[in-house]
């Protein structure tokens, strides 16, 4: 093969990992459908788009061939949001062969059936192995070679030790954790959580409140989480906690800054297109408030959230509805 690895996606976060992995000695390739972005890439060593500032190391290599990306990759990484995972899944089902690896680094749950992303991919690409990164990683700061740590699973943890392998490094630290359903479950309701804490910061409640969500947040993530399958210890780590932990207070979170703007009172179509990315804690939203209904599981939170998204209901009177539900004890 004359290439290692390969991001489906030229976004941030596909763009940092590929930094790290080229300056690791790795051969990368960047794919995307946009022309003009790949073309940006390799004339200015520079992902101007989405990674401004970083010059992008001379072994990666930017193509819109997505047969040729996919037929030089022995890891194909899928850096795209999770509405379209399916789709590309189906995209390079025929470039692929069985011994190749799927890793997913995207953060929801597909919103039509509730389906986790790795059993999509799995659903679409059943004879190839299926990994998943996932933790508290801002793009722009793991492009910087920021210190940063995030965690690997996989239903097959010899080919997980393999990825951790793989992305380690000095600056980027790779743990591994068997609890998959935990995992995937923790990075798409923390976008939930994150995008409420941002409407918080909006309106200009302070601290408490933002400590308020979060906390309870946490609760929210692991009831969800233990009822699909995960196990409660891993919404205390790095990819229930500490992802949230950054996505509700980090100016780099893109659902963080759409609430901000919700919270002023932009709707959510405006804040999106302000941001300027996917923002995911929209379709989380919908997503797991469809998901709780259906399994009967409490998420007070995402139920609020989902009133002032797709109901257009006044973010302030949400709150007061919030705080004067019926007393109750913490746990």
């Amino acid at each position: 093969m004359n290439k290692d690895i390969c991001f489906l996606g030229a976004g941030s976060f596909g763009t940092a990992l590929s930094i790290i992995l080229a300056e690791k000695g790795k051969r990368v390739i960047l794919w995307d459908r946009n022309h003009d972005l790949i073309n940006s890439i390799n004339s200015t060593r520079e992902n101007k788009k989405y990674v401004k500032g970083v010059r992008l190391p001379q072994s990666i290599e930017a193509s819109f061939d997505l047969k040729n990306t996919v037929q030089n990759c022995m890891y194909i990484v899928l850096a795209i949001p999770s509405h379209v995972i399916r789709d590309m899944c189906k995209n390079i089902r025929y470039y692929l062969r069985n011994d190749q690896i799927i890793i997913s680094i995207a953060k929801g749950i597909e919103e039509e059936t509730g389906k986790r992303l790795s059993e999509v991919i799995k659903e679409e690409l059943p004879e190839n192995e299926v990994v998943v990164i996932s933790g508290p990683s801002h793009a722009e700061e793991v492009a910087n070679k920021l210190p940063t740590t995030v965690v690997v699973s996989s239903e097959n943890m010899d080919i997980a030790r393999n990825v951790q392998d793989v992305f380690m490094t000095d600056k980027f630290r790779v743990y591994t954790n068997s609890d998959i359903r935990g995992i995937e479950i923790g990075g798409a309701v923390k976008n939930i959580i994150a995008l409420a804490a941002g409407i918080s910061d909006g309106i200009g409640y302070g601290d408490n409140t933002k400590a308020a969500l979060m906390t309870r947040g946490i609760s929210e993530i692991s009831r969800i989480g233990v009822k699909l399958g995960g196990k409660k210890e891993t919404f205390s780590g790095l990819t229930g906690i500490g992802d949230l932990i950054v996505t509700c207070t980090s100016m780099h979170s893109r659902n963080r800054r759409a609430g901000i703007l919700i919270g002023k009172g932009k709707s959510a179509k405006e804040a999106v297109e302000e941001v300027g990315m996917v923002v995911e804690g929209i379709k989380a939203c919908r997503a797991f408030y469809k998901l709780k209904n259906k399994l009967n599981v409490q998420m007070p939170i995402t139920d609020s959230l989902y009133k002032v998204l797709f109901e257009k209901k006044d973010a302030k009177q949400v709150v007061y509805e919030l705080m004067t539900r019926d007393k109750k004890d913490e746990n």
